[in-house]
This record gives structure tokens, sequence and C-alpha cells, in this order.
């Protein structure tokens, strides 16, 4: 053997077994101070300096040190250390995407004498020790399926809010705001039953993002009002439930975003299928975020087109302003972190959404506190952002930084090989 730098062997194994006694001694004697977090670079290092050791010639006099017992397998000692992994791994994908999880990339496999991870995870599927009754031939990596009972709860929140929105044109005074409270709490449960199932559900069934939505949903359909009436000394009254009022209900963007639900489901099965299908065909880590990378941004843009029809449409049929800016950002948002959320990445989007709420609610919060004495300097920035753009430009600049932070995100996590290869979809 001449050296690990130009070899690539990614054939069968060269020994019989997955792991025994004497590898495991292998691995208790290798250092692990070399990890920022990667345990595979620690056992290559390792197996460098055994065929390192094993190559440099002898003197005259010296006798030859002895050879270590297992220096010649080192993928040995990497199954040893993620053994769990590939244990419960059903094929080779499972166990490059939680090797790729763990740090490893191609350049750590060419150490262990192949080209790429998915070169390296095929060797390491194949020595797993399994049943006698188990398949030889790994299963094919399966892709979601459209079915029906979810395609059907994706229309739901469209429909009730249809039925609220109508509600409220045709009742008047308290019936109206009776009403609008039932018509909120229907279309609630209609969106929580919508992302129970589908491409928009959750592995882990608690929602720690639910009250920031609902925040921001109810924002939409309330706070720009609010805002102006904040910023001309009111409101007086509370809302009436119509769009010409003190205080003004604005139904045509949360219309829109209840009926966007079901493109955005159609959207992340298109993004859940079509990443399957690459992961496949795909050779290499690198290679399958370049090609996903398209695939998500024009999910992503598709989504916002048919995000544009919609709220086009409910603008011109409820005679209301279509309010594009900062309906559009918002949909963007909740897209990005429903998306990251399905796919296991639940810290960013609920950083972010804390963060644009609290930027909303500190906006409403300074005109009234700007009412006391001596304070009306808390009320300058947001009175001169309402003076230049209006009181859209609040919920818009929160909500595109947000949408623009977690698409940033998305690029980095969502074009992850361990962020598609999991097989147990909940839908």
């Amino acid at each position: 053997m001449s050296g690990l730098g130009g070899l690539d062997r990614a054939g069968a194994p060269t020994s019989p077994g997955a792991w025994d006694e004497r590898s495991g001694e292998w691995l208790a004697a290798q250092p692990h101070t070399r990890g920022h977090g990667d345990g595979a670079s620690a056992v290559a290092d390792g197996a460098e300096e055994s065929f390192a050791a094993a190559k440099e010639p002898t003197t005259a006099g010296s006798r030859p040190a002895p050879a270590r017992r297992t220096g010649g397998d080192p993928v040995k000692a990497l199954m040893h250390r993620h053994r769990d992994l590939c244990e419960r791994a059903v094929d080779p994908l499972e166990i490059a995407a939680g090797l790729e999880a763990h740090g490893v990339t191609d350049r750590t496999a060419a150490r262990f004498l192949h080209r790429d991870v998915f070169s390296l995870a095929e060797e390491m599927y194949a020595r797993v020790p399994r049943d006698a009754e188990t398949p030889a031939g790994a299963p094919p990596l399966t892709t979601p399926r459209a079915r029906a009972d979810w395609l059907l709860l994706t229309l739901l929140p469209g429909a009730v809010c249809a039925a609220a929105v109508t509600a409220l044109h045709l009742t008047h005074g308290q019936s109206r705001l009776i009403a609008a409270a039932v018509g909120a709490l229907a279309v609630a449960l209609a969106l929580r039953a919508a992302l129970a199932r589908g491409p928009l559900a959750a592995t882990d069934r608690t929602n720690p993002t639910a009250t920031r939505t609902s925040w921001l949903i109810a924002y939409a359909l309330l706070g720009d009002g609010l805002l102006r009436a904040a910023a001309t000394g009111g409101p007086d009254t509370l809302p009436t439930g119509t769009a010409d009022g003190p205080w003004p209900f604005t139904t045509a963007p949360v219309l829109a975003l209840a009926l966007s639900c079901a493109p955005a489901a159609w959207c992340a099965h298109l993004l859940a299928v079509r990443a399957r299908r690459k992961l496949s065909a795909s050779r290499g880590l690198q290679e399958f975020a370049t090609s996903v990378k398209p695939l998500l941004l024009g999910t992503f843009a598709l989504h916002l087109g048919a995000l544009t029809a919609l709220l086009t449409l409910t603008a011109t049929a409820l005679d209301e302003p279509a309010a594009y800016p900062q309906t559009l950002t918002l949909g963007a948002l909740l897209l990005l972190a429903r998306l990251l959320t399905t796919h296991g990445f639940t810290h960013a989007p609920a950083l972010v959404l804390t963060a644009v709420a609290s930027s909303e609610a500190t906006a409403l919060a300074t005109l009234f506190a700007a009412r006391l004495p001596g304070c009306a300097w808390l009320a300058t920035p947001v009175q001169a952002l309402i003076d230049t753009w209006g009181p859209a430009a609040i919920p818009t600049i929160a909500c595109g930084a947000g949408a623009l932070t977690l698409l940033l995100h998305a690029t980095r996590t969502l074009t992850r090989a361990s962020a598609h290869a999991t097989q147990d979809q909940p839908w």
C-alpha cells in the first residue's frame, strides 16, 4: 500500500465481519481529541498514523516495531462509533445522511479509501450483520405519495375562512362580533387539522410556534388598522368587523393566506418527492446540495406566485386593498418556518417568528407608551416609518427580514442529505 491520498477503493469489504473484539480494541486505542464533533476524522487520522508507522524504515540495530492489530481496517472502528445508525438503517442513504449529520464529509471519506460519503455508507451497510431472513438487497428509497385525506384537509382552512368572511358581511352589530369570534376559532381548528397530516406535518406533535403564528395572522387582520388609529390618537371604539370602520378588518389577506394552505402543501410535497429522487441519483453530498438548491428556490417562488394570485382574487371579490407587500412577506415567512419545522429544524423558525412578532408588538406598544408624560420620543421611529411608507411598512420590514433570514438558513439546512433521507414520514 503506497498511502491513502490517491487510492479509491469503494468495492466489497476486505473482512467477513462487521465488528469483533479486535476492532473494539483498535477503537479504544484511538485518540479522541481531534474531533470538532467529527468522530470519523479522529479514527481516520489514527489509521493514517498506523499506516505511516508501518512504512518507516528501520535501522540495522533496532527491532521493527510490532504492527498494530487492526490498523488496516479503520472502517470497522467507524462502524463501532456509529453502530446504532448502521443497525437501524434500512438503506445506505440513511447511513450517508447520518454520517453527514455527524460532520463526515467527502474529504473525510477519502481517508477511508472511498471517493465520497455515499460509497463509504454502502460499505458500512453491507458489513452490518443481519438476520438470515433479511433480504440481501437494500430496499429502494421511498418517495411520499399524495393521499386523499391530507389533500382534503389542506382545503379545509380556506373553506372555513371563506364561510367566516361571508358571515361577517351578512351580519351586523353584536352578531357580527360573535361571528368573528366563532369564525376565528373555527379557522384555527381547521388549520391545526390541516397541519396534523400531510407534507406540512411535523414529526414532533408539539407546536412551539403556534402562539407566534396566531399573533402574526391576527396582526394581518387587525394590525394595520390599529397602528393607523394609534398614530392618530385612537382608537376610540372597538372594531366593528368592517373594512371601513375606525378600526378596520382587512379580511382579504387572511382569506388568501388560508386558501394558500393547499398550494403550500403541494409545494412541500413537490420538494419532498423531487429531493428524494435527487438523493437516490446523487453520488456526493456537494452534488446533492447543488441540485436541491434550485429546487428549493423554485418551490418557494411557486408558492409566492400562487399566493399572489389568491390575494388578487380575494381582494377583488371583497373589494378591499390587496396589501401585497405585507401579505407576501408574511406568507413567505410562514412557509419557510413550516418547511424547516417539518424537516426537524425547529430552533431557527421559533427564534425568527418570536423576533418578528415581538417587533410588531413593540411598534404598537411604543405608540401607546408615547402618550405618557415625557415619553413622546418613544414613538419617533415608528411614526417616521408610518409617515414615510404608511402602516404597512412595519409588518413588511419585520416579516421580510424574518423571511430572508429563514431563506438563507433553509438553503444551508434543507439542501443536506440528512434532511430528506428519513423513512418515517408522518403521512
